[in-house]
């Protein structure tokens, strides 16, 4: 199912961003501390990047693993703008830096989107793979471009403030952070509806089709990767405000398949699927990573699940639940569905605690062999609590594997339910 599906079409419709643009403007109300309003600046960002991501992925087919080239390349010339309108003094807004990060990254696609477009593919992936690495790599011998392993910083208040505003403070930076996502969500939809936005979909599903009919898919495939260049700059340019700081790492590879990942886990089949996985990311690189040492292992198991049982991502599956509620099959699933969620939770508390028992015994042995966990304490030099707890998850693994399988039953009923409606109302219509 591609970005601009029926399920997406509602995205277009008024209500829907004026919704959008009233939950932004009272996010920062609802969760008013300086973490939450970091924190929601960074999703802002992160939409963005993983949107700009999606047509290349969801849209276009194209698997890039150097999508970071261009957001981070867009934060290093918005930051030297900045710079260099704070060192001559020029009445220029800084609300215009991410415009330049925007027209960076679109200029660097522009250069760069013209040799990987010409294939497709795993060679495509191949390519930009090693234009990352070499970006990166030049981000350590040019410092006076990248500033070196300390990076370039700026200073985005400057000038005159305007009515008060100068973007000093964080919340003022967040509205900014969030006017720039709305105009960039609602374009980069709009380009789903858009006839180039189309024959992307039709270079993902069959470009040699496409080729028949006239078009040039390279010459499709370019264009798209220009544009999303244009928004990964906006991105950057919007990080570089944010932070006032960027080094090496915006184009690293790190960057780029964390991109990946969590526009996969949010689901690059449908056009919302990306927003879930940006606000997934910074939830796991901000508050995941404060909580334990092991939480890649935990974001490396989740990303391999999904992979397994819900490669539509986290927007496939809800999708799929909406259309039970629409055929009114809801309500006879919510006992399965506690079932299910209660014995998945008893697994994931199981294998959490045998997660940091280990990474204690590994890595804070020094301090004690007593770990708080949940509330309670276990001693991972303990064979009596390895054991119990090792019980415990076979226990729970049983009676996951027994609830998935009464689960499985309802909802197969279920979607033959949904089949035979779907027969039925075809065969009604003239």
């Amino acid at each position: 199912m591609s970005p601009s599906s029926a399920h997406d079409g509602r995205w277009g419709a008024p209500r829907v961003w004026l919704v959008a643009a009233l939950v932004m403007a009272l996010a920062p109300w609802v969760f008013g501390s300086g973490l939450a309003i970091t924190m929601l600046s960074q999703m802002g960002i992160a939409i963005i990047a993983c949107l700009s991501y999606n047509m290349l992925l969801g849209q276009g087919g194209m698997l890039s693993f150097g999508h970071a080239v261009y957001t981070g390349l867009g934060a290093f010339v918005a930051i030297h703008a900045l710079n260099s309108w704070c060192a001559a003094a020029l009445p220029l807004p800084v609300s215009l830096v991410p415009l330049v990060g925007g027209v960076a990254g679109m200029g660097f696609a522009a250069l760069f989107g013209y040799v990987t477009t010409r294939k497709s593919g795993t060679t495509f992936a191949m390519i930009t793979l090693g234009l990352a690495e070499l970006v990166f790599a030049m981000s350590l011998m040019v410092p006076e471009f990248f500033g070196g392993e300390g990076g370039v910083s700026g200073n985005r208040v400057v000038g005159t403030p305007v009515f008060g505003i100068s973007f000093g403070p964080a919340i003022q930076v967040y509205y900014l952070i969030a006017l720039y996502t709305l105009a960039s969500v609602m374009l980069m939809y709009a380009f789903t509806q858009t006839p180039l936005g189309r024959l992307l979909n039709a270079v993902r599903d069959n470009p040699e089709r496409l080729e028949f009919i006239g078009y040039n898919p390279h010459r499709v495939r370019y264009s798209a990767f220009i544009i999303a260049g244009f928004f990964a700059g906006i991105s950057g340019g919007l990080g570089a405000l944010n932070f006032e700081i960027v080094n090496a790492e915006v184009v690293g590879a790190a960057r780029s398949g964390g991109y990946l990942l969590f526009t996969f886990l949010g689901g690059a089949t449908f056009f919302f699927g990306p927003i879930v996985g940006a606000i997934l990311m910074v939830l796991a690189f901000v508050l995941l990573s404060e909580l334990t040492k092991a939480w890649l292992l935990y974001l490396g198991a989740v990303f391999m699940l999904m992979v397994m049982y819900a490669p539509g991502g986290i927007a496939s599956l809800v999708m799929r639940n909406v259309q039970l509620a629409r055929h009114g099959l809801m309500r006879p699933m919510l006992g399965a569905y506690g079932l299910l969620g209660l014995a998945s939770g008893l697994c994931a508390l199981g294998v959490s605690a045998l997660i940091e028992m280990v990474y204690h015994r590994q890595l804070n042995a020094a301090m004690g062999t007593q770990l708080r966990f949940l509330g309670g304490t276990v001693d991972t030099a303990s064979p009596l609590h390895w054991c119990t707890l090792g019980a415990a998850l076979l226990l729970a693994a049983a009676f996951f594997e027994w609830a998935r399988k009464r689960f499985a039953v309802q909802w197969d009923a279920a979607q033959q339910a949904i089949e035979q409606a779907r027969l039925q109302h075809a065969g009604e219509a003239p």
